[in-house]
């Protein structure tokens, strides 16, 4: 709010609703300008501890000798046999072969989630149905019940009836599409499409399927990243499910190959621990590189208009 516009309140509102606005306006420009204070800085110091001290135990466990392996707070020092033991569980795992299939699983999971909740985003926020309130409801409603409880059906139905059992389509097509991202491009769209959009496209001559295409998926681009990066980061770390249908073929997702470095006697904490870096380090990898573009993309979705 300018001095001009102070002054108008001034000669038509008085001088409380001037005053009162212009105590509104400096209140404004000085908590933009506030340098965050100490307590601020503890927050965010203790969240960045919280995230990496489990990452440097893990290291610090995998860079020991396996013969002499500490815990505790003893663990905290590093060793020198870290090559060493990457090499080892790199060899074990079958690197290459979990990491390909973790990345296809990742991918195609991801790619088909941002399209399917996409496209019910935009049937749910912006066409009108019979049942559309009830529907989404039902949808939203999923995801209150624990995936534990849908184990064995889904097992019997993956295992049993399709014969997938040891496949990585197993995994790959219940996690087709997730209610969570129907729900999140649903939230998005209401408020991002303007349904002027919509029907200046439709009054040029444009289909249903080809006003989505050229109208609703641009303008949910911002949240489809999110929402592709979310899952995939969830597709990449799942274990419950792929240890459950892939059986013996261990070898062909990162994070069950990980899982059977642990013996069924005796458990070497070092090769386990070095598992547990070959999986995480190709996220941690990812976000390196992609993270200001990942910000961006969380920016560019929260502020709209």
């Amino acid at each position: 709010m300018n001095q001009v516009s102070v002054a108008a309140l001034r000669q038509y509102g008085g001088n409380g609703v001037a005053n009162a606005a212009a105590r509104r306006r400096k209140q404004s420009v000085t908590s933009e300008g506030r340098r965050p204070g100490w307590v601020s800085y503890a927050i965010l110091t203790a969240v960045i501890l919280i995230s990496i001290v489990p990452l440097y135990y893990a290291v610090s466990i995998a860079s020991q000798d396996s013969t002499a392996t500490q815990f505790g707070a003893r663990a905290m020092i590093p060793g020198s046999s870290l090559w060493r033991n990457l090499s080892t569980a790199f060899g074990l795992i079958e690197f290459w072969r979990a990491f390909g299939g973790t990345v296809l699983v990742s991918t195609v999971c991801a790619a088909s989630t941002v399209l399917f909740s996409t496209l019910a985003g935009y049937s749910f926020s912006k066409l009108r149905f019979r049942g559309r309130g009830p529907l989404l409801l039902f949808v939203i409603g999923t995801m209150a019940i624990p995936t534990q409880l849908a184990v064995v059906p889904l097992y019997i139905m993956i295992g049993k009836w399709m014969g997938l059992f040891g496949s990585l389509w197993a995994i790959v097509i219940p996690g087709l599409v997730t209610a969570f991202g129907v729900f999140w491009m649903t939230q998005y769209l209401e408020g991002a499409l303007p349904y002027e959009l919509i029907e200046a496209a439709r009054m040029d001559g444009a289909s249903m399927i080809r006003t989505f295409w050229a109208v609703a998926l641009p303008a949910a681009r911002p949240a489809a990243a999110m929402l592709f990066l979310f899952t995939f980061v969830a597709q990449w770390t799942n274990f419950f499910w792929p240890m459950l249908i892939l059986g013996p073929n261990t070898n062909s997702f990162l994070t069950v190959a990980a899982a059977a470095l642990k013996g069924a006697r005796f458990t070497d904490y070092t090769l386990v621990m070095s598992g547990v870096i070959l999986t995480a380090f190709p996220l941690v990898v990812l976000f390196f590189f992609m993270g200001r573009q990942l910000v961006s993309g969380i920016m560019a979705g929260a502020v709209k208009g």
